[in-house]
């Protein structure tokens, strides 16, 4: 009986337009202007939103005359508010600030290598030698001058002290025994170049020169690159548009797709520079790495925290439906009877920030509004249906 009627409204008002227009449709969208296709646009609105009212009005007395009342079956669930976590996906890379390379201090040739790859070391370790080219044996010349001039100018001492002797005695040989100790000094400064170590503790990842290979300090002539894999870090770029809710602190999920595991960690540090080319900005999160499978410049996706509403509403995406206006809505049931017998309602929503197949409903709906889920959007509004809901 409702098809009927249905179908009856719906044919007398295409009638109806049909008896007033003079061009049809099709020839509008092939040669009408820009004003005559929104001018018909917002008269076929027009008419679809008085059609609708026609249909509810009725279904509703339909709803109300018929005596077998075959109600739609629908199923519903009731709004609660619940803690609703928003987060931003992006990708980054994992970075370390100790990833370096080793070069010489001094040139000659490089006598021994003291490591391999792979090989753990720790700061000042010593990884290889270069021939000093003679400065061993200059040292050992001038720590013998350097010891003599050193008890001459304690036993001159010991003499000006018992008023023995002059005291240009005594300056000449202390000025000649700080001059030997500061030329020793200096002397075993530069034959320390001699010594290639560790500058921090980590991990030989290469040993890029061979033994008797010859070196100089500069680019070309380095020995090992040297990386630690205890303070790693995912460096990643993010919209400006984000500037306001990524700080520090920010909880954050890195997950590493090759390695199939995730941990928890924070934003540590967040760029002060927008990026003009693509309008973004970088932050670190570091990460922990303690069975050292993660290495520089592997994959990251970071699930970073950008918004939370402690009592937030949640609907599913699937129930929601938008009218000509571009008016979001959900049916929600009323006037609910002992029979499980209600009334269909149309409610107009407003929806924020979604996370997988949920939606924030932001306005209009609060908790314990029952809502329809399954017949969502087989129902009308005021149409009498029946909950089933096990």
């Amino acid at each position: 009986m409702r098809k009927i009627y249905s179908l009856f409204v719906i044919t007398a008002v295409l009638i109806s337009c049909g008896e007033k227009k003079t061009v049809s449709i099709e020839s509008l969208v092939s040669s009408g202007n820009l004003t005559e296709l929104k001018e018909k646009k917002k008269e076929i609105a027009t008419n679809l939103e008085a059609i609708n009212k026609d249909l509810d009005a009725i279904n509703m007395a339909i709803s109300k005359r018929d005596t077998i009342k075959k109600l739609p079956l629908i199923t519903t669930f009731t709004a609660k508010t619940e803690v609703f976590n928003h987060y931003l996906e992006i990708q980054g890379n994992v970075k370390t600030k100790q990833n370096i390379l080793v070069y010489p201090e001094m040139p000659g040739i490089l006598r021994k290598i003291l490591v391999k790859e792979g090989q753990n070391v720790t700061k000042g370790q010593l990884l290889a030698t270069i021939d000093d080219g003679g400065l061993s044996n200059q040292v050992a010349q001038l720590e013998a001058t350097s010891q003599l001039a050193k008890t001459t100018f304690e036993r001159q001492k010991r003499l000006w002290k018992q008023k023995i002797g002059s005291e240009i005695q005594f300056l000449q040989t202390k000025t000649n025994y700080e001059a030997q100790s500061s030329s020793l000094k200096q002397l075993k400064k530069q034959q320390s170049k001699a010594f290639i170590r560790a500058p921090f503790s980590g991990v030989i990842d290469d040993v890029i020169k061979e033994p008797g290979t010859v070196i100089a300090p500069g680019p070309g002539s380095e020995v090992f690159r040297i990386v630690n894999l205890s303070n790693m870090y995912v460096e990643a770029e993010v919209p400006e548009r984000y500037i306001a809710s990524i700080t520090k602190n920010k909880e954050v999920k890195v997950e590493f797709p090759v390695l199939g595991k995730s941990v928890n960690s924070k934003i540590r540090q967040v760029g002060s520079f927008i990026n003009p080319n693509n309008r973004s900005f970088k932050i670190e999160v570091p990460v922990a790495n303690k069975n050292g499978n993660v290495k520089p410049n592997l994959t990251a996706k970071l699930q970073i925290n950008d918004y939370t509403d402690e009592k937030a509403i949640l609907i599913p995406q699937s129930i929601i439906s938008e009218n000509a206006k571009g008016e979001q809505y959900i049916y929600v049931v009323k006037d609910k009877k002992t029979n499980n017998e209600a009334i269909a309602e149309r409610l107009i929503i407003k929806t924020g920030k979604t996370q997988g197949d949920k939606i924030e409903v932001t306005k209009n709906l609060s908790a314990d509004v029952e809502i329809i889920m399954e017949g969502a959007r087989s129902v009308n509004n005021g149409q009498v249906v029946r909950v089933i809901n096990k």
